[in-house]
């Protein structure tokens, strides 16, 4: 039996969204067959936010090096130790947007981002312009991305729930909402 339950895991961390005022669309569990990779996907957004324009990508990456690492780690210890803090796996929030005819200023978004995001959640803002034809306006395609560590301690104490992480990751949302009509050239 393993140690994590990292199925579980991920219905607490869907759960503990849902609880942080976001609503979950779709959950995806993918296994490399030949390492034996898995990533955990979920699909969600805002409560408000349902039916677009904002789309929020969750994956969390689980290395089975890392988690074997861990748990042989946790076998060896006496029962009343804990475990070190020194196994992680990744987790990113990504925030896509539709193509905006009137993309935002990307030094100014990220300025602003990075005050909502903290040092806790650092993100990175990336736009690329594309000419669906050579006499169209430029659109802006908008990307977000914001890299956690899950740390696989926490989560065997059941204490790594994120209610930091989500709460800024909504006000991120709210942020990109408050502003998207304007992008979007409504």
């Amino acid at each position: 039996m393993a140690v994590i339950d990292v199925a579980g895991y991920i219905a607490e961390l869907k759960d503990h969204a849902v609880d942080h005022g976001f609503h979950v669309h779709d959950e995806r569990h993918l296994v490399e067959t030949y390492s034996l990779r898995q990533a955990w996907e979920v699909d969600l957004h805002p409560d408000e936010a349902c039916g677009g324009p904002l789309d929020l990508h969750l994956a969390l990456e689980v290395d089975p090096r890392v988690l074997l690492a861990f748990e042989d780690v946790v076998v060896g210890l006496a029962e009343d130790d804990d475990p070190p803090d020194e196994f992680h796996f990744p987790l990113t929030f990504t925030w896509a947007l539709p193509p905006l005819p009137s993309g935002p200023d990307l030094l100014q978004l990220t300025l602003d981002l990075a005050g909502i995001g903290g040092v806790e959640l650092p993100l990175e803002v990336s736009g690329i312009d594309a000419f669906p034809s050579a006499t169209d306006a430029p659109e802006r395609r908008l990307t977000i991305l914001a890299r956690q560590q899950v740390s696989l301690a926490g989560v065997l104490g059941g204490e790594e729930l994120l209610c930091d992480v989500f709460d800024r990751c909504l006000a991120v949302s709210h942020h990109l909402l408050a502003r998207v009509d304007k992008w979007l050239g409504e």
